[in-house]
């Protein structure tokens, strides 16, 4: 066994060895292999153009812990969501913006880019731009803007550029958004104020004519129950309002608004006694009316807590139109980058010289079987040969 094994060592010594014979052999050849490599890819290299990197970074807005604004969204109640504030969300939306046509028309009008690119039409520019700015987000949220070009003030300017058309694209997202949420509640706070006299019209004229009639306490108490209830079964149904201009009925927010109203309404028909929320059990006994002027109370109780919700809202929805600049926070300007990011040049070559080495091994070798082919061998080889030169023939 020990034998063997030292035979099988003396094979494996003495065919590393013969591999080691024939790269020193034909050492020569791996030489010019490398040496032409090396000088392509030196004169390659230095015909490319260098390229300057420049690099802007921007933060999207975050949710607000509250104060301000949030705290008069937190006193709106079931409205919060129709109105409440500037654009938000991940830093996926934003991304979306950047790569979207309207700002890369708007950097390409702005920069003249289509002139500079040398392009033909609108649509080259658009890929000559994305070919050259590169927009990504990292895990803290942090959007990265990049901008290669051979040009570094060129560069720098088309980082800024796309930072400065994303603030001005989300501001007037937000702008319309708010300003559609206004247009929409002021429509809706006209309708509340016309039923909020109707129905003040209608208790004085009640009370006029008999004489100032009162409810008890507990009488009172329901009506005012009933009516937050009621008001903000409203408020609820002007946001459903809204979402389904921009929503489908099959999004979970317009779903989850419905069921939030359908608990609202089954709470106003437990509060009442009923289903239908018509009739209020604490004044049931009171004479007729009593219970007139009760249920005429509390329609006024009804629309005065509705007005008073839409109202907060209006005020909030003005407020968002009202804002001119946008919530992005720029962390990082591009500036002019003082060196080149590519092409580099020594790994280009180091790559090049590499491969061509291997590549020189792997052809001595090949030369090396073929000079010591066996005559049984050469003969297959050669009818290889034959019936390729009769193939390419064949095709000519």
């Amino acid at each position: 066994m020990e034998t063997n094994r030292d035979e099988l060592q003396a094979e494996e010594e003495i065919n590393l060895l013969d591999l080691l014979r024939v790269i020193v052999k034909r050492k020569k050849l791996i030489i010019k292999v490398c040496a032409a490599a090396v000088v392509l890819s030196v004169g390659l290299s230095l015909t490319m153009p260098n390229v300057y990197t420049a690099t802007a970074r921007v933060l999207p807005p975050q949710k607000d812990s509250g104060g301000g604004i949030s705290a008069l969204l937190g006193q709106v109640g079931g409205l919060a969501g129709l109105a409440g504030g500037a654009l938000g969300g991940s830093s996926d939306l934003y991304l979306g913006i950047l790569k979207s046509r309207s700002v890369a028309d708007a950097v390409i009008k702005k920069l003249d880019l289509q002139k500079k690119f040398e392009c033909k039409s609108l649509d080259e520019a658009r890929l000559a731009l994305a070919g050259v700015v590169k927009t990504q987000a990292g895990k803290d949220g942090i959007i990265t803007i990049t901008a290669d070009n051979k040009d570094p003030l060129l560069a720098a300017t088309l980082a800024n550029t796309m930072v400065a058309e994303l603030g001005n694209r989300s501001v007037q997202l937000n702008l319309t958004k708010a300003g559609t949420e206004r247009s929409f509640l002021e429509k809706r706070l006209d309708l509340v104020k016309d039923d909020l006299a109707k129905a003040e019209n209608s208790l004085r004229d009640f009370q006029e004519k008999n004489k100032m009639l009162k409810v008890d306490s507990q009488a009172a108490a329901s009506i005012e129950g009933i009516a937050k209830i009621k008001a903000e079964i409203v408020a609820k149904e002007v946001q459903l309002a809204s979402l389904k201009s921009f929503q489908t009925d099959e999004s979970p927010d317009v779903q989850l608004l419905r069921t939030s109203i359908a608990k609202l309404r089954n709470q106003v028909g437990a509060f009442s006694g009923n289903s239908a929320g018509d009739v209020i059990p604490a004044v049931g006994s009171v004479p007729n009316l009593g219970l007139e002027y009760a249920r005429r109370l509390r329609e006024v109780k009804t629309q005065e807590a509705i007005y008073e919700q839409l109202k907060k809202q209006y005020e909030v929805a003005k407020y968002n139109e009202a804002k001119d600049s946008s919530s992005i926070q720029v962390l990082d300007d591009a500036v002019v980058p003082a060196k080149k990011s590519k092409p580099k040049r020594s790994l280009i070559v180091l790559l090049s010289t590499v491969t061509a080495f291997f590549l020189s091994v792997f052809a001595v070798f090949v030369q090396e079987y073929f000079d010591k082919m066996s005559d049984e061998d050469r003969g297959r080889w050669n009818e290889i040969k034959d019936a390729l030169t009769f193939t390419r023939r064949q095709r000519s």
